[in-house]
């Protein structure tokens, strides 16, 4: 009997499940890789906006790594939101400790609703402690601002924004081209060649989640054995097509459908 491919996910929990653990997870099941979590923060969460938030004690998130690791493993990973500089510090040490390979990671700033979902001064933690350890990092374009401290407002910019986040140490780069004016191009990069990304741009609501959802795919493509392009490529297509079969299902930004394959709103 083949054995399982497996994917672990250390963000924080959306208890309106269109984004975060609960997106990411959904995003494994459907790409046929057995998912499993490390909980960073609960939020209280819709389509809407963000209530509360909770971070978890860095202790409880490194317990939460070693139990999955140790008993179940994991053939690749991504992180999404980390909330502070602690629980960064301790997720990059425990990806060190475990020898943690393919890691994506999401640099989860803001939520879909505007409303910030890390502390400002963890910014400068990310960049030193997870980037050098990133397969893929997939920042949308004002989270690469961040990241850089640079202004993208063209393609030249968001090409040199990209071989800055690859100087920091990571493998290679995807800039989401989701939040510009015209198609949803997206921007890789892995060091060597620059490829564009294209996609219809979906004109629709139901795009809560669309950051978690495509590094966690780029994450299960990684678990299955693919290169990082192709992971990338494919986990562009599967968004796609999440976004085209998108349904409300509140009053907000609704989620993007994660099981469009399967079943039909």
């Amino acid at each position: 009997m083949k054995s399982i491919r497996k994917a672990l996910t250390v963000a924080g929990s959306d208890s309106g499940a269109g984004a975060g653990i609960q997106a990411d997870l959904k995003t494994f099941a459907a790409l046929g890789v057995y998912g499993t979590s490390a909980i960073t923060a609960i939020t209280a969460q819709n389509t809407v906006g963000v209530n509360r938030v909770l971070a978890l004690s860095p202790q409880l998130v490194a317990a939460q790594i070693d139990a999955v690791i140790e008993d179940i493993g994991a053939h690749a990973l991504k992180t999404g939101m980390l909330a502070n500089r602690a629980i960064i510090d301790v997720v990059a040490s425990k990806v060190q400790q475990h020898r943690l390979k393919n890691l994506v990671v999401d640099p989860v700033m803001v939520a879909t609703s505007g409303d910030l979902l890390i502390n400002k001064n963890a910014v400068a933690a990310l960049r030193a402690r997870l980037m050098p350890l990133a397969a893929v990092v997939t920042p949308n374009l004002s989270e690469a601002e961040q990241l850089t401290g640079r202004k993208l407002s063209n393609w030249k910019e968001i090409e040199l924004a990209a071989e800055q986040i690859v100087a920091m140490g990571a493998k290679s780069v995807v800039i989401k081209g989701g939040h510009a004016k015209g198609p949803a191009v997206d921007l890789f990069f892995d060091g060597k060649k620059f490829r564009a990304l294209n996609a219809p741009r979906i004109r629709t609501k139901n795009t809560h989640g669309t950051g978690c959802t495509l590094s966690a795919a780029i994450a299960a493509y990684l678990a299955k054995g693919t290169s990082i392009e192709e992971a990338v490529r494919r986990a562009k297509k599967y968004i796609t097509e999440a976004i085209r079969a998108g349904f409300v299902v509140g009053a907000g930004h609704s989620p993007v459908h994660h099981f469009y394959r399967f079943w039909k709103a």
